[in-house]
């Protein structure tokens, strides 16, 4: 049979608006056949993707954390579980520079692998797992880092959006979320990066690649599978460039496409093949 990989976005896609991990998802997930190497590929840090890893059963394969600039290679016998096979990191100090003047009432985290943030100051409360310390600007800006985060809480994310297109952001790899939320990574990197390393590593032909995901942060990764399937919530450019629309995540809409691809699998056709609803995949690469 045919070695699979499954790129699975986690928050608004595998996890509720809750931040959960629904029975049938989870499920669905440790069922698929062992020829499916799931990967998962998030925004979240280290610290906030491990223990998803262990309630999805996943302790073995890859993960891909920070948007794509940190790659993990799943080692039981290791100490956390895991150990740091790539990072990419950039010099936050020019880019944070210019959005002080674009968005000066930003609260601002520069990321520390495996530990937390450093912040501005402090942001709402349960947004960011690990360790948070407010520290100075002028240590912010001190030592390059994987990735870069704004958040604006008393904005809607529409006026965000607004506030960091007029900033003009080149050199660097951007993407706001849902909420007033901006995450900056190097140039050039992102979750689609990653996973094309990944998959090269694992000996997976592209035909056999699927990516799951509901944001702005997924639109390379999207394009880059065979299939690539955005969630119900997805905003409508998510969904323009995906292969296949599923259901709501608070739905449990991943599920149908689980079992779509445990089905493809088992009959060892590629995934564009085993499309539950019939909408037309991407030419093979």
């Amino acid at each position: 049979m045919s070695r699979r990989l499954l790129a699975l976005d986690l928050d608004g896609t595998t996890l509720n608006h809750l931040g959960e991990l629904s029975p049938r998802v989870g499920e669905a997930v440790r069922a698929l056949p062992d020829d499916v190497e799931v990967v998962v590929a998030t925004g979240r840090s280290i610290i906030a993707t491990t223990p998803v890893l262990k309630d999805l059963g996943l302790r073995h394969g890859f993960a891909v954390c920070s948007n794509g600039a940190v790659t993990l290679q799943l080692e039981p016998e290791a100490a956390e579980g895991y150990t740091i096979i790539d990072t990419v990191t950039f010099d936050p100090k020019a880019v944070l520079e210019k959005m002080r003047v674009a968005l000066p009432d930003a609260i601002v985290a520069v990321e520390e692998l495996g530990v937390g943030f450093k912040v501005s100051r402090p942001f709402p409360e349960g947004e960011l797992m690990g360790e948070s310390r407010v520290v100075s600007w002028e240590e912010l800006v001190a030592h390059p880092v994987t990735r870069v985060t704004l958040r604006q809480p008393e904005v809607t994310a529409e006026e965000f959006m607004k506030l960091v297109e007029r900033a003009g952001l080149h050199g660097v790899s951007y993407a706001v979320g849902w909420s007033a939320w901006l995450d900056i990574n190097p140039e050039g990197v992102s979750k689609a990066s990653a996973l094309e390393l990944v998959r090269r590593r694992l000996h997976v032909e592209p035909i056999h690649t699927v990516a799951c995901g509901d944001q702005r942060n997924d639109l390379e990764m999207l394009h880059w599978a065979a299939w690539g399937v955005a969630m119900a919530n997805a905003p409508a450019e998510v969904q323009a460039v995906a292969d296949e629309v599923a259901g709501h995540v608070d739905n449990d809409g991943l599920v149908p496409i689980l079992e779509a691809i445990g089905e493809a699998a088992r009959d060892d056709v590629p995934f564009r093949e085993g499309v539950p609803s019939g909408a037309t995949a991407r030419v093979e690469l």
